[in-house]
């Protein structure tokens, strides 16, 4: 059964969707078998790996709200391994239209549980918001990945999707893990930057990533041209640091079946 992991973070220009796409293509790459969920109505996780949502037929939203098969609107892109359940923006709409359906909150999970077979990983990009999409987008998952800018704001907010993600698994799914902050848009020439990243390590009430993504104008470039960084400029500082998230992301996962295993 597929790792479902939920990249969540309720600021935007952190870096998520970067981060979503970038992981998958690691993943990908490492020969693991990974689905790519866009659940944010903007699409840019689907642009991003140069899918046109407007010119699809079927989207996630198909699947959520009218009950249709994951298995018919996965996406082949065209990258071996990598697989797509693109957005649109009828998902917009779909938080209003699912107050009144039973179990709101377990549409996404129930969407994709026939599809978690067929992957080693499932990853969500989550809208920018804690919203009735993200709380989907939790409850689907077993464990969560935050983005942080390393910027004078980026501990505000944390503490609210912190208990958001507190109560989805004192009410929704208990076995809901945070597998760790991931510090993204770094400049070490800026001392704040750097006291940041302490900060974070201090004080964040979970793991943090080893590996701190880079700002970098590659990785900026890349989803214009519907590229991931591997892609793109499979060199470049942008693309190591997300390598090396994925070898820490694969040696966590080793050490989590382990323990399944123990217990």
């Amino acid at each position: 059964m597929a790792t479902v992991i939920a990249f969540v973070n309720q600021k935007g220009g952190v870096g998520k969707t970067t981060t979503t796409i970038n992981v998958a293509r690691y993943l990908a790459e490492e020969g693991k078998r990974v689905l790519l969920v866009d659940l944010d109505p903007q699409g840019n996780a689907s642009s991003g790996l140069g899918v046109h949502v407007r010119n699809l037929e079927k989207n996630l939203y198909h699947a959520m709200i009218l009950g249709l098969p994951a298995e018919e609107i996965i996406l082949d892109i065209g990258i071996p391994n990598l697989y797509l359940i693109p957005a649109a923006q009828d998902l917009a709409g779909a938080e209003i239209e699912m107050v009144h359906i039973a179990e709101r909150e377990f549409r996404l999970y129930q969407a994709l549980r026939d599809a978690r077979s067929q992957f080693d990983f499932i990853l969500i990009d989550s809208p920018p918001s804690l919203g009735l999409l993200t709380v989907n987008g939790l409850v689907a998952s077993d464990g969560v990945i935050i983005p942080v800018q390393t910027e004078y704001y980026a501990l505000e907010g944390l503490s609210q999707l912190l208990g958001t993600v507190e109560l989805v698994r004192e009410h929704l799914q208990p076995k809901l893990q945070i597998f760790g902050a991931l510090l993204t848009l770094f400049d070490r020439r800026n001392r704040l930057a750097r006291q940041v990243v302490d900060e974070v390590r201090r004080h964040f009430p979970g793991p943090v990533f080893e590996s701190v993504i880079p700002r970098s104008v590659r990785l900026a470039e890349a989803p214009s041209f519907g590229k991931s960084i591997l892609d793109f400029d499979a060199f470049s500082k942008g693309a190591r640091a997300y390598r090396s998230v994925v070898k820490e992301l694969l040696r966590q996962e080793e050490q989590r079946q382990a323990q399944h295993q123990i217990s």
